[in-house]
């Protein structure tokens, strides 16, 4: 697919874990070729050296004033970052309203939609421009109910699942594919949320969105047409949220509607309460008692991935060797050491399905 140019707007919130849909941008997309971010409090840095230290050569400029000045072209302004709630906050707006002015599209993955707003839908329409929220549900006539066609798909069918939200189970999840993909394989991601889209999956529904009823059929629709189109040796599927997050429960369908085979459990040893709930007398699972509930729900658990923030290199992998001893199985830093040791764990799969097709 040809990539489009496109700005990232954070609103000053770029170095901060509410941007997570800009960060999944500066390590990769598929769908768009992003030139700079705009955001007043990094302004004058590299993006990918905010975000991780590596710079990547995408300017962040104040304002979009400051961009247009660059000389640098785009078609797309991309929201890029997650407010509580999903709420466009006015200073945004008054961004989005500067870029529909400057004659850019708009590409809104926040659960209040752009569209929705009558005065900048209105300035898009009346400049011939396309607001893109990613987030919109499908309508119902186009929702899948499961039916049970997840037994058509004999490749191994892999849950990236965590302990929390926010700790990087789509990051991981995309690791996962370029590893195997890497290795010779023809490995296949399987998006739930309005990132994935953004960063070019092929495949997926926006998880948060999709009415209840039919989650479990979006899942197996997405899962069973990138079987049968890509016909990939492996399919990652990326988790939300955690199966004991009180504020938004989830991982079970991913296992019992997808059929997972196996699951990767991300989880960040630092991380003591849920995110954003340490009012809440809610505690992280320990890494050993989810795996057991993930056991419970009908999948083995392959893999535990690290999210090392606030964490010293050295605390994390004493960690990592904690796990593998107790566990007795791999514990990897996916961010300092990248998912290449994990393919001959998911290689053994792919061989065993291929023996039994």
């Amino acid at each position: 697919m040809e990539k489009s140019n496109a700005i990232v707007i954070t609103g000053g919130y770029l170095a901060s874990s509410n941007a997570k849909t800009a960060h999944g941008l500066i390590r990769g997309t598929d769908r768009f070729n992003i030139v700079g971010f705009i955001d007043s409090k990094s302004a004058g840095k590299d993006a990918g050296e905010v975000l991780d230290g590596k710079k990547r050569n995408i300017p962040i400029y104040a304002t979009l004033e400051d961009f247009l000045k660059s000389g640098q072209k785009a078609a797309y302004c991309i929201v890029g970052v997650a407010t509580k709630g999903g709420v466009i906050p006015e200073s945004l707006r008054a961004e989005l309203k500067d870029a529909l002015q400057h004659g850019f599209h708009l590409v809104n993955g926040l659960h209040e939609y752009v569209s929705d707003i009558p005065e900048l839908a209105a300035l898009a329409q009346q400049k011939g421009l396309e607001i893109i929220d990613v987030r919109k549900p499908k309508k119902f006539k186009d929702l899948h109910f499961w039916s049970g066609k997840i037994k058509e798909v004999k490749c191994p069918k892999i849950a990236v699942l965590g302990t929390d939200c926010a700790l990087g189970k789509r990051t991981t999840t995309r690791f996962l594919v370029e590893a195997m993909r890497k290795a010779g394989f023809k490995a296949e991601m399987i998006y739930t949320g309005q990132t994935g889209w953004m960063q070019g999956a092929k495949y997926g529904f926006v998880f948060d969105s999709t009415l209840n009823d039919f989650i479990s059929g979006e899942m197996e629709h997405a899962v069973v047409t990138c079987y049968h189109e890509a016909k990939p040796d492996i399919i990652f599927i990326e988790g939300q949220s955690a199966l004991r997050n009180p504020s938004g429960p989830a991982g079970a369908e991913w296992i019992v509607s997808a059929d997972a085979d196996a699951v990767v459990l991300q989880h960040n040893p630092a991380r003591k309460q849920y995110k954003d709930m340490e009012y809440y007398p809610a505690y992280l699972p320990t890494v050993k008692d989810e795996v057991a509930l993930i056991k419970i729900y009908g999948a083995p658990t392959v893999a535990i991935t690290l999210n090392t923030a606030k964490m010293t290199e050295q605390d994390a992998r004493s960690a990592a060797a904690q796990y593998q001893t107790e566990l007795g199985i791999s514990a990897v830093l996916p961010l300092e050491d990248g998912l290449d040791s994990l393919v001959p764990i998911f290689e053994a799969m792919i061989k065993k399905s291929v023996a039994h097709a």
